[in-house]
């Protein structure tokens, strides 16, 4: 039985660099998989995901979804999934739900005011399966905050998406993200 998986971490845990490995798994056993993103995730191009390590891999855009047919499809793999729309959410959860398909959904789970986007409350709420992706602050601890980065300084105030890679953001503990606390590790 297919299932909705969310895999959630903060930036720089290597979220699309799991999903590009995961296709890689899948082709590597000659099955067909879909992988998708966000129209608005234009940082690497049109139609790439590409990981900060260099991994990349050819996809279509979650807009095009309800025109394409899923026949012979393994799995469906969705990076940047904290993009998407509660209805785009739904469309993932029917993938799962009518076609018997597994959906594999990266992203993070919080913005860089520790507020929800919309497709990670979404996925939280309807995935089957939640994973954490982990990674670390600068002090060793778990990193769970994304950080926005504005003249040195950790910002928590602005538009929800800014859309910006290690130049605008670095991944904190909850301490040193409450605190504003870039430690050494940050120097632009």
């Amino acid at each position: 039985m297919a299932k909705l998986y969310f895999r959630y971490g903060a930036m720089g845990s290597s979220k699309t660099a799991n999903a590009v490995m995961v296709q890689y798994n899948y082709k590597e056993r000659g099955c067909r998989v879909l992988m998708l993103k966000p129209k608005l995730e234009n940082r690497d191009g049109d139609r790439i995901v590409k990981s900060r390590c260099g991994l990349e891999a050819e996809c279509l855009f979650v807009e095009e979804l309800p025109e394409i047919d899923l026949s012979g499809y393994s799995c469906v793999i969705v990076d940047e999934a904290h993009f998407l729309t509660a209805e785009q959410v739904r469309q993932l959860v029917d993938i799962v739900d009518d076609y018997d398909i597994p959906v594999i959904c990266y992203g993070l789970r919080t913005d860089f005011r520790g507020n929800f986007f919309e497709g990670s409350r979404e996925l939280m709420c309807w995935a089957d399966t939640i994973e954490e992706i982990k990674t670390i602050c600068w002090c060793g601890k778990k990193a769970t905050f994304n950080a926005r980065i504005s003249d040195g300084k950790v910002v928590k105030e602005g538009e929800q998406v800014l859309l910006g890679g290690n130049d605008r953001y670095i991944s904190l503990c909850r301490k040193h993200w409450k605190n504003g606390d870039l430690g050494d590790s940050f120097r632009r």
